[in-house]
């Protein structure tokens, strides 16, 4: 532990009681398997997949019995897919740089497959290759089939793995497993999402499903349940009594890039609000789950979606940025960005209130905020406690902050008196950091998920009711905002947190949004 690294004024130690049953809490049996990513020279594979695997690679963390392969319609030898991957890992990988006798093993199990996605006889082939790997590397036939593609391939994929015979009937596999992962967005709204889901069911099961969300790999998400239910004193706080409000950010200073066909299909609600937002609001507010099982957790964070009310048109604002400045440099709006509309209504910024109707959240209001070139790239959940009804030191709330993003940790404001006469009181924080504390960067978000996908574990992928019930709440707003473009597009300059509808929307409450 090196604690020379903990910031001064902060004692964090670890208290283990049983040091043997702590470690055994964490062993993990992972079967050997094949795992086939599809649309394997695209970016989602070089920035994250790939890295990923690397990264389990050099923890040990995955089987032994393991190979990758890469499935795509470029033409291109294996040793031409894993030089790209190498200079791939090397630009992108958290740890730096690459550790040659690592990367030598970890090349051995990685492959490529050329097909066209519409091909039968490239799916052939593929089951060919597979069986033959099984063979070699001893991986008995169990697969994960990552679709990093266009969502519009997703049915087409699935049915073609199905025809070749490498999708398995769950019910009567007994002694091999097949499981595909399914990068967002899960349809656009309601229809088109329980549509998508209608044609996997043709093809999959429910449970050999995982939609990812890689929020939900973030060691600060996980980390929610531990602190809410492992911390007495902030679970017995943990509702409306206590707390007077709570808002969610999730704010990047960078453009839409060469995203510009994607997000005039989207915009932000549909690519950060629905998933990502939403997932961390169910975490924050779920009641304690019976057990840590997967069915469990994902019970409660249902339950907390469908007990959200109807959201409001005068609790909604958005946004679209224009010209203004990041770092000190001229930057251009939305409308100028490339494959973008110059008439553009798709909004960048939006910003929500909602009201949580059961007993535990009743009347505690919950802001959400997520938008595109503002001034710093932070995601945040803030949680205000109430100031007592009678009190000596008026003016004094305390609020806990959870960074997500960047600089993981967990902040405590307190009240404390200034050394001297009198009594002036002056806030000051208790702040916890992963990276300073345990001296390390916590993994990447798809390391954690690939390697529940491996053990079927599946707390952290999204239910098929958990996508419906977002989409329920959000697919009317949506449809409005479509049916009734903004007039005053663009309405925030690149660099600010936001258009002033924003401000308003919680200072009408008596409140501010908080400075990041």
């Amino acid at each position: 532990m090196l604690l020379e690294n903990v910031p001064k004024g902060i004692f964090l130690m670890p208290i283990d009681e049983d040091p043997l049953a702590e470690q055994s809490q964490g062993v993990r049996f992972y079967d050997p398997c094949i795992v086939v990513v599809f649309g394997a020279t695209g970016d989602l594979t070089a920035r994250k997949i790939m890295p990923a695997l690397y990264n389990l690679t050099r923890q040990a963390q995955l089987p032994s019995q393991f190979a990758c392969v890469g499935f795509a319609r470029r033409p291109k030898t294996h040793d031409q897919f894993r030089e790209e991957m190498k200079q791939a890992v090397g630009s992108y990988s958290r740890v730096k740089p690459i550790e040659a006798s690592i990367w030598d093993h970890f090349s051995n199990q990685i492959f490529y497959h050329q097909s066209e996605f519409h091909e039968d006889e490239g799916y052939q082939k593929l089951k060919t290759f597979l069986a033959e790997l099984d063979a070699k590397l001893g991986t008995k036939g169990n697969r994960i089939f990552y679709l990093s593609t266009q969502p519009s391939f997703f049915p087409l994929i699935c049915q073609k793995l199905k025809n070749a015979g490498l999708l398995y009937d769950i019910e009567s596999e007994k002694n091999r497993w097949s499981r595909v992962i399914i990068e967002k967005p899960f349809g656009h709204d309601l229809e088109s999402a329980k549509a998508l889901q209608k044609e996997l069911l043709h093809f999959l099961d429910e449970r050999q499903i995982y939609r990812i969300d890689h929020y939900l790999g973030k060691e600060t998400v996980q980390n929610l349940l531990v602190f809410r239910f492992a911390n007495t004193i902030f679970e017995s706080l943990w509702n409306k009594e206590h707390i007077d409000h709570v808002q969610i950010t999730v704010a990047e200073d960078i453009g839409i890039g060469t995203r510009g066909k994607f997000w005039e299909e989207a915009g932000i609600v549909r690519d950060i609000l629905q998933n990502h937002m939403m997932q961390l609001l169910t975490l924050v507010a779920m009641e304690p789950p019976k057990n840590m099982e997967a069915d469990s957790v994902r019970d409660e964070k249902v339950r907390v979606l469908k007990a959200i009310q109807t959201i409001d048109t005068d609790n909604a604002v958005r946004g679209q940025y224009g010209p203004g400045y990041i770092e000190g440099e001229d930057v251009i709006g939305y409308r100028e960005e490339q494959n973008v509309s110059p008439t553009s209504s798709v909004e960048t910024y939006a910003a929500m209130k909602l009201l949580i109707n059961n007993k535990r959240w009743k009347g505690v209001p919950f802001y959400l905020r997520c938008g595109k070139r503002l001034p710093k790239r932070a995601t945040e959940i803030a949680v205000t406690f109430k100031e007592p009804a009678c009190t000596l030191f008026p003016g004094g709330s305390n609020v806990l902050a959870i960074r997500i993003q960047p600089d993981e940790g967990t902040a405590l404001k307190i009240n404390t008196k200034v050394p001297g006469p009198g009594t002036p009181i002056q806030p000051v924080r208790m702040d916890f950091r992963y990276g300073s504390y345990f001296g390390m960067s916590p993994p990447e978000a798809y390391e954690r998920l690939i390697c529940d996908c491996i053990v079927g574990d599946s707390t952290l992928f999204a239910r098929e009711d958990e996508v419906f019930a977002s989409w329920k709440l959000l697919t009317p707003l949506l449809h409005l905002w479509q049916k009734t473009p903004a007039e005053d597009f663009p309405n925030y300059a690149s660099g600010s947190w936001g258009p002033h509808s924003a401000d308003q929307l919680i200072e009408a409450d008596g409140r501010k949004w908080r400075l990041l």
